[in-house]
C-alpha cells in the first residue's frame, strides 16, 4: 500500500525519525518490531485502520529514518522517539499498539509518559529476557539471519502460505544497526514497571511463537493491572501482522476495551 507523504520528527538527539500518516479519525500509533521497517503494518492497516488516523514510523538506524546517537539504543530510549514522532503528529494522546520489540518500547511509553497513551496493545512481547526461559537456538538464529524467506516460516506458521507474508518482514538497515536493535530487544526489562501502566490493556500472543514463549504473554498480562490476555492457537510470532485474527481481536479492543 502507499503511506503518502514522509515526514520527519526530531529525537531528543537531533536525529530524524521519518513517520508516515493514514486516514482520519481518532489518532492509533503502531510500533513495528526489531529492525523492520513501517511496512510491516501493510496487511494489518485495513482493520486496524478502520475510522483511525493511523501513524507509523521506522525506528532509528532502520528505513529511512537517521541512525542517531550510538548510546539511545535502548527500549527505553526508543519510546522517546515514538513520543517525538506523537509531538511532530500534533497528537497528545494516542492508542497504541506494538507488535514484538515495539512491544517492549510500547511499555515503557505507557511508563513514562501515561499521559500521552489512551489504549495498549501489546503483541508478541515480553517483559524481558531474564523473565522467560532461554529462547529456541535456532529461532534465535533465524532471527539473526534476516533472511526474509526462513522469518517469514517462523513468524508465519502453519499458515496457507508464509512466502505470500515476506512482504512484511522488510529488514533493513546496516548490520550495525540491526545489531543495536537486536541488543536493545534482548536487555530490555520493564518487570518491575509494569505495575504503573494505568492504560487498558490487552497482551494478544500465538500459542506457537517460538521468539517470545506464550508464558511471556501471561507474566505481562499479570503484571498490568487489569490487562486482558489472548493466546490464539496456531499463530506465531507474527500474530497481528498477517492481519488475521489477531489483528481483529485488537481492532476490537481499541474499539471498547470492555468488549
Amino acid at each position: 500500500m502507499t503511506w503518502g507523504e514522509r515526514r520527519r520528527a526530531v529525537a531528543p538527539d537531533g536525529a530524524a525519525i521519518s513517520w508516515w500518516s493514514y486516514g482520519d479519525g481518532p489518532p492509533l500509533l503502531l510500533v513495528a518490531g526489531q529492525a523492520v521497517d513501517h511496512r510491516s503494518w501493510d496487511r494489518a492497516l485495513t482493520g486496524l485502520g478502520a475510522g483511525r488516523r493511523v501513524l507509523v514510523y521506522d525506528h532509528r538506524g532502520i528505513g529511512d529514518s537517521e541512525r542517531g546517537d550510538g548510546s539511545r539504543y535502548s527500549t527505553r530510549r526508543l519510546a522517546e522517539d515514538a513520543v517525538s514522532v506523537l509531538d511532530d503528529a500534533g497528537v497528545d494522546r494516542a492508542d497504541v499498539l506494538g507488535h514484538s520489540m515495539g512491544g517492549r518500547i510500547a511499555q515503557w511509553l505507557a511508563i513514562d509518559h501515561v499521559e500521552r497513551v489512551g489504549r495498549l496493545v501489546l503483541a508478541a512481547t515480553s517483559a524481558g529476557d531474564r523473565h522467560t526461559p532461554a529462547r529456541d537456538p535456532e529461532a534465535d538464529e533465524i532471527l539473526r539471519s534476516g533472511e526474509t524467506g526462513r522469518l517469514a516460516q517462523l513468524f508465519f506458521p502453519g499458515g496457507p502460505n508464509p512466502q505470500s507474508l515476506v512482504d512484511l518482514l522488510a529488514v533493513g538497515g546496516r548490520s550495525l544497526d540491526r545489531s543495536r536493535h537486536f541488543r536493545a530487544s534482548r536487555s530490555h526489562d520493564a518487570l518491575a514497571d509494569l505495575g504503573a501502566i494505568t492504560a487498558p490493556t490487552l497482551v494478544v500472543h500465538g500459542e506457537l511463537d517460538r521468539l517470545t514463549p506464550a508464558s511471556q504473554a501471561r507474566l505481562v498480562a499479570r503484571a498490568i493491572p487489569g490487562a486482558r490476555l489472548a493466546i490464539l492457537r496456531g499463530a506465531g510470532h507474527g500474530v497481528v501482522l498477517d492481519g488475521g485474527l489477531g489483528a481483529e481481536l485488537a481492532a476490537r479492543w481499541l474499539a471498547d476495551p470492555q468488549a
